[in-house]
C-alpha cells in the first residue's frame, strides 16, 4: 500500500471510529472495501493515490471484481464503502470532486428475508433436552433472540444487569454502540430465570455480568450461537435456511402482521432508518390489504 493510501486509510479509520463512532465490525466492513479498491490499482499495475481517482477508474474497477463476483448485493455493499470513503476525503478537503457520486448501485432486486413460522419455532425450542447442563440456556437464548429481536452480538454481550424485570426491559448495545430499550416477553424473562440457576452452577465464571455462558464460563461466541440455532433446525425438521438472525426477522414479521406500529418496530429493533423496517410490510401483501379494509375508516 502506497504512502497516500496509507495515510488515507489510517485518517479514514479513525473518522469512522472517532466521530461516527461505529462498531468495530462496521469499521472492519468500511476498511475492507477501500482495501479491494487499492488492491485493484496494485493487481492492474497502476499508481494511483486516492486523490487522483477518477469516475473512470471506479467504473473500471467495479467491472475488475464483478468478473468473479455477481452478488449484486456485495457489490453494492463494497460501494456503499467506498462512497463513504470518498465522502470523507471530500470532506477533509482531500479531493475537490466526489468521483463516486455519479456511480450506480447494481439493480438487486428485492430479496425477502426468510421467517420462521410460530409453530416452526416451537418445534426447534422442543428439540432441547432440558436435562442437559446446556438445556435452559438454550431455551432461554432462543426465547431472547425470538421474544426481542435481538442481533446476535446484542445477545452475546447481553448483561445480568442489563435485565429490567420490574419494568420488562432489556438495555441493548446495538450497531455503533447505541443503546436502546428493548421490551422483553415473559416468557423469555422466565426462562432465563430458570437458566440462571444452572449459571450459578458453573465451577468457574470469568465475567459475573455476562448473561449467556459456555460451560467453562466464558462469554458464548457468535459462532456457538450459530451453533445452536442450526442444530436445534435439523433436529426440528426445519428445511429453511436457518441463522440466530432469523429470529429477528421473524419477530419483525409477527409483530407487524399482529397490526404493530412501524416506528414501534423500528425502536424495537435499533433501526438508523424506517426503510429498513419496511422491508417486513412486503412479506405479507395481503395480510395488509385486510388490514386496511379492517381498520381504515374510508374502506
Amino acid at each position: 500500500m502506497s504512502s497516500g493510501w496509507k495515510e488515507s486509510f489510517r485518517n479514514f479509520e479513525t473518522y469512522l471510529r472517532l466521530e461516527k463512532s461505529l462498531s468495530e465490525n462496521s469499521v472492519e466492513a468500511y476498511l475492507n472495501d477501500v482495501s479491494k479498491l487499492e488492491r485493484y490499482f496494485t493487481e492492474t499495475g497502476r499508481d494511483v493515490d486516492p486523490a487522483k481517482v477518477t469516475y473512470q477508474d471506479l467504473r473500471s474497477f467495479l467491472l475488475w471484481y464483478s468478473a468473479d463476483n455477481k452478488n449484486t448485493r456485495t457489490q453494492s455493499r463494497i460501494l456503499s464503502g467506498i462512497r463513504a470513503f470518498f465522502k470523507f476525503l471530500l470532506v477533509e478537503a482531500e479531493i475537490s470532486e466526489n468521483p463516486a457520486s455519479l456511480i450506480e448501485s447494481p439493480k438487486t432486486g428485492l430479496k425477502l428475508p426468510e421467517v420462521l413460522s410460530v409453530a416452526e419455532i416451537d418445534r426447534m425450542i422442543e428439540q432441547i433436552d432440558l436435562s442437559k447442563p446446556e438445556g435452559h440456556r438454550n431455551k432461554a437464548i432462543i426465547e431472547t433472540l425470538y421474544g426481542c429481536g435481538l442481533r446476535v452480538s446484542e445477545l452475546v454481550n447481553l448483561r445480568l444487569t442489563d435485565i429490567h424485570y420490574g419494568e420488562g426491559f432489556v438495555i441493548v448495545i446495538g450497531k455503533g454502540n447505541k443503546q436502546r430499550l428493548v421490551p422483553v416477553s415473559d416468557k423469555a424473562l422466565k426462562e432465563i430465570d430458570l437458566y440462571k440457576q444452572e449459571r450459578n452452577r458453573l465451577p468457574v465464571i470469568h465475567d459475573q455480568n455476562v448473561l449467556f455462558l459456555n460451560r467453562r464460563g466464558s462469554r458464548l461466541t457468535r459462532a456457538m450461537i450459530f451453533t445452536i440455532v442450526r442444530e436445534l433446525a435439523a433436529k426440528g425438521g426445519i428445511r429453511k435456511k436457518i441463522s440466530p438472525h432469523t429470529f429477528r426477522h421473524s419477530f419483525a414479521t409477527h409483530m407487524i402482521e399482529a397490526g404493530a406500529d412501524l416506528r414501534a418496530v423500528q425502536e424495537m429493533l435499533g433501526h438508523e432508518s424506517i426503510l429498513t423496517t419496511e422491508i417486513y410490510t412486503h412479506i405479507d401483501r395481503s395480510f395488509l390489504r385486510d388490514t386496511l379494509i379492517m381498520f381504515h375508516p374510508r374502506s
